[in-house]
Formats: C-alpha cells, structure tokens, sequence
C-alpha cells in the first residue's frame, strides 16, 4: 500500500540566532532523523552572525568598519555577497537604503550601546555619501575597501540571508518543502504535504498586541516585513521608529507603519522592505510599481490597519535594470 502525507512526520526546529530566534517547519518520513538539520541549520545562522554582527566585536563587518581609508580587507564569500546586494539597492534607490549607518543606528540607541547626545549629534551633523559611492567591492579576490570612514549596519538584510541560507541547508538533506523563519523574515520551499501553500499572517501594525491583518499563501516565495511600530525612541513628546534616515542621520520623521515585501529570495525581500520603509508609501509604490516589486504598505489609524499596495508580480531580483530614484 503506497504511503500518503498522512504517513510523514511534522518537525518543528528553532535555535537562538542574531538577537531573536530562526524556525524551520517540515515533514518528512518517520525513519528520517532531523537532528542533523538541525545542527547544520544553527551552524548555518551562527556563521552568518559571526560574519554580519554589529554586536560582535571580533565580526567580519566590524572588521571592515574598523580599517582605514584605502585599505583592503580581506572578507568571506558570505558576507561579500551580502555586502554587495546591499550596494545594489542603495544604488537603486539613490541611498534609501544604506548599509553605510552603522555610526547613526549606534548613536540613537539601537546597536549594541545605549543612545548617545553627542554621537546623535556627530552623526546628524556628519556629511553623508552613501555606501554604495564609497565601498568598493573585489569579488574575484574577496575583499573590500572604503573610501572614507565608515561604520556598516546590515540589520536591514542579514536576516534575510540568514533565511535563504536556511532553505539552503534544508534542500542539501532533500527537504524540498519547508517554512523557515527568522523573525519577521520568512521563506517557503515548495507546499505543505497536502499540495497547499504554506499560511503566513502579516501583522496587524499595532503595538499593544499582536493580530493578524492578513493572511499570506506562499509556494517558493519569500516575504520580509519592516515596521517601526514596535522599536524606537522618545524624543520630546514623539516617538521615533529604528529605521534611519539616511540623509539626516537619524530616525525617520514620518514613515509607514510596516512595509510587507514578496521576493524569490528573503535577502531581496529584507533589504527592500527596508528600502520601502525610507521611501515612504507614495514614492515607494510608484518605485515599485516600475520594478515589478510585490508591496503592502500598512498605516496604523487606532486599532485599525490600512493598506495599500499589491502582491502582484514576483521578480527574483528586483533591483536589475532599476533606474536610481532622485529627489
């Protein structure tokens, strides 16, 4: 008698990775043993964190944010590819996405160290060409250098990478068909062992509670999900959210709620979520929309979640062909 999804086994991995916790949801025949997924998985995130980190002193990222002008260093495959799909969206976008803000994002509290007056002030007042004009990448010999001082953030996308590398290790054991998750980064491979998509909610932006807004079916798809309505600072009488403006240096003055982004990949997905995010709802969708990028954006009026946007097209790489947005 042939065996049925009814036959296969649900396992649920999880580990601690990156400040939060990375999942991976699948099934898979009673004589298969998940542990060795499992250890790979946490191998997997760990070394992305070692090489990512802005709270790892000894981090490869640090490392470079430490050297000097002109100096090259010599960096991982990982993080290289990190580094440079980075670059590609802050080039894109003309700087709205930035991995060139690690100085401001450690200044206003949000890195490994409290917030700072005088560093606040440094990085509002610091001149700012954006990563992307002044990091230099040397694939073919893996290193990089900068042009001018520069402290590099990837909180913007590491997570997502983390993710991708996630659906990497499950596909290297067979596992074909699988959720995987870090945060609010997530990834599907393939269907649940009935043939239907993976169920993803996105979050209702509200902060006091945690509700669905909607409800995602995901098959070899990825979505990323960026908002300010759980971390950020008070200043004065206002709240401002974690994600930097990277022209003044400083928290966003006024942003969506969350941005909600569908990819080929969770690394694309993050870094435009982030994107999104800066742009703002008017000159995020119009950017989108010329790219082909599946976007929601959310606004939070009392208890109720506005949204705008569409999950449309998906397009593995989104920032191919984009012209840089001005102004």
């Amino acid at each position: 008698m042939p065996k049925t999804f009814t036959d296969l086994v649900r396992h649920t991995l999880s580990g601690p990775t990156m400040g939060t916790r990375w999942s991976a949801l699948f099934h898979a025949s009673p004589a298969f043993d998940p542990e060795p997924v499992r250890a790979a998985m946490a191998a997997a995130v760990a070394e992305v964190d070692a090489q990512m980190s802005t709270w790892k002193p000894d981090s490869d990222l640090n490392r470079l944010s430490a050297a000097g002008p002109g100096e090259w260093v010599l960096l991982p495959a990982p993080l290289m590819e990190v580094l440079s799909a980075g670059l590609d969206v802050g080039r894109a976008t003309g700087g709205a996405f930035d991995i060139g803000m690690g100085d401001a994002v450690t200044a206003w509290g949000f890195g490994a160290d409290q917030a700072d007056e005088d560093r606040i002030r440094a990085a509002r007042a610091k001149p700012r060409r954006p990563a992307h004009e002044c990091l230099e990448l040397d694939r073919a010999g893996g290193r990089a250098r900068k042009n001018q001082p520069m402290v590099f953030d990837l909180s913007g996308i590491a997570k997502g990478y983390g993710v991708d590398r996630l659906a990497h290790v499950a596909r290297s054991f067979g596992v074909n068909d699988a959720l995987l998750a870090i945060d609010g980064e997530l990834r599907a491979l393939g269907s649940q062992p009935d043939g239907t998509a993976w169920t993803v909610a996105v979050e209702a932006p509200e902060p006091d509670r945690r509700a669905p807004h909607s409800i995602l079916e995901l098959s070899d798809t990825a979505v990323a999900t960026s908002g300010d309505y759980r971390h950020g600072v008070q200043v004065g009488t206002r709240r401002l959210g974690h994600t930097m403006d990277p022209r003044r240096g400083m928290p966003l003055a006024a942003s969506p709620a969350s941005v909600t982004v569908l990819a080929g990949d969770c690394m694309t997905a993050d870094a435009w979520a982030t994107a999104m995010m800066v742009l703002g709802q008017e000159r995020g969708l119009t950017f989108a929309r010329t790219i082909g990028l599946s976007v929601l954006f959310l606004s939070g009026r009392g208890t109720e979640s506005v949204g705008t946007g569409s999950f449309a097209p998906i397009t593995p790489l989104p920032m191919t062909g984009a012209r840089p947005i001005s102004g």
